[in-house]
């Protein structure tokens, strides 16, 4: 198996105790013994390890002499661990809303129990990942720089989320999508399900979980680089945000999809299109090409030519009398 030493950790299995079930997968009827001597263990050290395997389900004992283990088929055996995990965690989930109950409130609750402030850039990373993987039903989330993790990677704890059904909402602002790489992995998301929408006035970063929690950074300078943010509870704040996000929500364009519908087959450079509809200005659109500024100021005049258009505005009203989907802004 060309796969991690320790690739079932995530759900309870120790190390040393998946090599010998790997082991056991290759040598299914193979005594003690046996196993030992392949593996340079003692029978004391297998059998201990094997109890453990066996209560975790991933082998069971034989019938008679010599003492042997059949292994589980791993697919049954680590979706039963997989369902196992799942339950304690939403036993954790409720034994968390028990303690809430019993934690006293005052109908007016003092300030330190509606924002807390995280400093650190690892701190802030941490904790808007806890966020997002406390959404159950519905994550609001504005984009703009600066971050605090690379921007060219994927967000996969969103991804994560969409999967279980969350609905996400993203509004990024252009400024974003002029980082090489982003506005790809925006529309990986829009097609996995996030709700993505484009706006050239975002003032901050923010990710809201249902509605109950926000986060969002202390400043909003480049220079901050993201090394502090607060955590605002539910509250009037909290509704301010959620207020605003529906604001911007309301005058956003929708985020253009990876292969536009409509538009005509001939149509000269189509990827320079899907761009411009973004709201990228011609410097970024350069750099998202890897051509240069010239190049593209003659592409765009190319393609307002074919539009018979003197301004990209027009542009935008032509293409969409055209029935081209998502025209230029």
């Amino acid at each position: 198996m060309n796969t991690d030493d320790n690739a079932l950790s995530a759900v309870g299995v120790d190390a040393d105790d998946e090599r010998i079930y790997r082991d056991l997968l290759r040598r299914p009827r193979a005594t003690l013994p046996e196993l030992a001597a392949h593996t340079g263990r003692t029978t004391v050290g297998l059998r201990r390890a094997f109890a453990r395997l066996e209560e975790l389900g991933l082998v069971s004992r034989m019938a008679g002499r010599p003492i042997r283990f059949v292994p589980t088929r791993p697919d049954i055996a680590v979706a039963a661990l997989i369902s196992r995990r799942e339950e304690g965690l939403a036993q954790a989930r409720l034994a968390a809303l028990a303690l809430l109950a019993e934690t006293p409130r005052t109908e007016n609750q003092a300030p330190e129990e509606l924002v807390e402030v995280v400093q650190g850039q690892t701190a802030v990373v941490q904790r808007f990942t806890q966020l997002q993987q406390t959404a159950t039903e519905e994550l609001l989330v504005l984009d703009r720089p600066p971050y605090a993790q690379d921007p060219s990677q994927q967000n996969i704890t969103e991804m994560e989320r969409l999967a279980h059904g969350v609905l996400v909402r993203g509004i990024y602002d252009v400024s974003a999508l002029e980082i090489p790489g982003k506005l790809r992995l925006a529309q990986e998301a829009a097609a996995a399900g996030e709700q993505a929408r484009i706006s050239p006035e975002v003032p901050m970063k923010l990710a809201i979980a249902d509605r109950r929690s926000a986060i969002l950074p202390l400043s909003t300078t480049a220079s901050a680089h993201a090394d502090s943010a607060v955590i605002v509870y539910s509250s009037t704040l909290l509704d301010a945000l959620v207020t605003l996000f529906e604001v911007l929500w309301r005058s956003a364009l929708p985020l253009p999809a990876k292969s536009l519908s409509g538009l005509p087959a001939d149509l000269p450079d189509p990827e320079l299109f899907t761009l411009l509809a973004a709201g990228l200005k011609d410097e970024a659109v350069a750099r998202q090409l890897g051509v240069s500024l010239r190049t593209v100021h003659r592409r765009v005049s190319e393609l307002m030519d074919r539009l018979g258009a003197r301004t990209r505005f027009q542009a935008g009203l032509l293409a969409a009398r055209r029935g081209w989907s998502d025209p230029l802004s």
